[in-house]
């Protein structure tokens, strides 16, 4: 578990975040990389999502996907960020219906909040996050869930300035 007792905490998350995608490049432009957020209102997965954007590159308004259920960000020529949020999902049809699996695959990365409102129609996550409220600030609870999500996950592990239980 990390602790982020401030804002600027999950700020540095979202680099070190930004920093491992990139140093895993060319895994992200092969297969992509899925990342679930998960936690309740206003646990901090836009924040965090938002500074791993800017540490990516992109500059200019970052909305919530809440209304749109979609934004989408151009990295570069070969990636490309794709922002999701499945709260108003009645049914996990609704994914498949929207068209959404053409966003999920080579060069795309995906952040996914609500995702289980997508249930199984969702395809896998390579790393989950999952985001808490914990005093004045968040604790955050990483998982992997394929062998590049293992490397990105082993990587933030490293780099994190204090030891990390995960």
């Amino acid at each position: 578990m990390i602790l982020l007792p401030s804002p600027d905490d999950t700020d540095r998350l979202g680099q070190l975040l930004a920093q491992c995608l990139t140093k895993f490049r060319p895994n992200v432009v092969l297969q992509g990389f899925n990342i679930r957020l998960e936690g309740n209102l206003g646990a901090g997965k836009t924040s965090l999502t938002r500074a791993t954007l800017r540490a990516l590159g992109v500059t200019g308004r970052i909305k919530s996907p809440t209304f749109t259920l979609l934004e989408t960000y151009p990295i570069d020529s070969e990636i490309e960020v794709f922002h999701f949020d499945f709260y108003r999902f009645e049914t996990p049809e609704e994914f498949l219906d929207a068209g959404f699996r053409d966003n999920f695959g080579p060069g795309h990365i995906t952040f996914c909040e609500w995702s289980e409102k997508a249930g199984e129609c969702l395809p896998p996550a390579d790393l989950t996050i999952e985001l808490e409220p914990h005093d004045d600030g968040r604790s955050v609870q990483l998982s992997a869930s394929s062998d590049l999500g293992v490397n990105v996950l082993s990587e933030l592990k490293k780099q994190w300035p204090s030891p990390v239980e995960l």
